[in-house]
């Protein structure tokens, strides 16, 4: 089955029987997907930016929404959610990954930046490293953060210390790292016109 929502589906994060689609222009979007056959909208929020990625802990969305910076949404009601509060990341928000209380966003321009969300109302930048290029994705594993940049490939910055993240390697691809997913000891990386590369993960 599937559902045609009304802006560009840009990407998607799925808990239990919800789907929360980052639905740029078009905002937040949340769809009933219990009916695999028959998906079903059941709200959104159309006041997030241009939404290009959305990470679900709890009942709270976090939306990267490109030039809004990052959004924080109460979706607790998915027929209504609501917006908490925003950070303006002073870049174009393009992937959020939440660990604990700090969000790591891939802000292009601006690489990547942390900020702390203890306070949903008001967060606030813990610290941030340019990452070269555009840094378009991000996943954190531990105290390592994995930032795909369309021109410096893959940057490995460790972020133990948030206010200070420090470089402690990369790889620069052939082509532009758009998406990085790390699983055991492998990075995978969409690399633009050359594909799927696929790396060995080392520790910092």
């Amino acid at each position: 089955g599937g559902y045609d929502t009304t802006g560009n589906a840009l990407a998607v994060h799925v808990v239990g029987s919800l789907a929360f689609v980052a639905d740029d222009y078009a905002g937040l979007e949340v769809i009933e997907v219990s009916n695999p056959a028959n998906p079903v909208r059941l709200g959104g929020y159309a006041g997030a930016g241009h939404p290009s990625a959305v990470h679900v802990v709890g009942s709270l969305a976090y939306v990267a929404a490109y030039s809004a910076g990052l959004e924080v949404i109460d979706v607790s009601n998915p027929a209504n959610p609501v917006r908490l509060g925003g950070f303006d990341t002073g870049g174009f928000a393009s992937d959020v990954q939440v660990v604990g209380n700090v969000a790591y966003v891939a802000d292009d321009l601006a690489g990547l930046q942390v900020i702390d969300v203890s306070n949903r109302a008001i967060p606030a930048r813990l610290g941030g490293h340019a990452t070269g290029g555009n840094g378009l994705a991000v996943q954190v594993v531990g105290n390592v953060a994995y930032v795909a940049d369309d021109h410096a490939g893959l940057q490995v910055i460790d972020v133990s210390n948030p206010a200070n993240p420090v470089q402690v390697g990369g790889y620069d691809t052939s082509g532009e790292a758009s998406r990085v997913q790390v699983v055991g000891d492998r990075v995978y990386v969409a690399d633009g016109f050359s594909g799927l590369l696929v790396l060995e993960k080392a520790s910092p």
